[in-house]
């Protein structure tokens, strides 16, 4: 299955809606989707991961890449995991917390949630 990234905004948040498999093929489509926000003066992101099927290593690392690239620029990233992501049911989610960088991330149930500035990124 192909990657596919649909962009929105939400308010001051641009939301990735990221679809398919995260992995050495695709991570780059995401990595340019990341950086183009970041070029067009969007510095607060939100990654929904919530139809991400199966991640690897090199999509961990777009993700670890894509949170220094927002903090280098005052910026803040945000994570919608699949369904569970709070819990030990998602691919992704256990990825990150097999790598050990599940705590790196805030991450939201879903994106209303993810751009409400009085909602708290819910726990490891």
């Amino acid at each position: 299955m192909t990657l596919k990234v649909d962009e929105t905004e939400r308010g001051d948040w641009t939301v990735l809606r990221i679809r398919g498999e995260l992995d050495l093929v695709s991570s780059p489509v995401v990595r340019q989707s990341v950086h183009e926000a970041v070029a067009e003066g969007q510095h607060d992101v939100v990654l929904d991961l919530s139809e991400v099927f199966f991640c690897d290593s090199s999509g961990v690392g777009v993700l670890i890449a894509s949170r220094r690239l927002m903090k280098s620029c005052g910026g803040r990233l945000r994570l919608i995991l699949p369904a569970r992501g709070a819990e030990d049911g998602s691919h992704v989610n256990k990825v990150l917390g097999a790598l050990g960088v599940r705590r790196l991330f805030d991450v939201y149930p879903d994106t209303v949630s993810a751009v409400d500035e009085a909602c708290e990124p819910l726990t490891a």
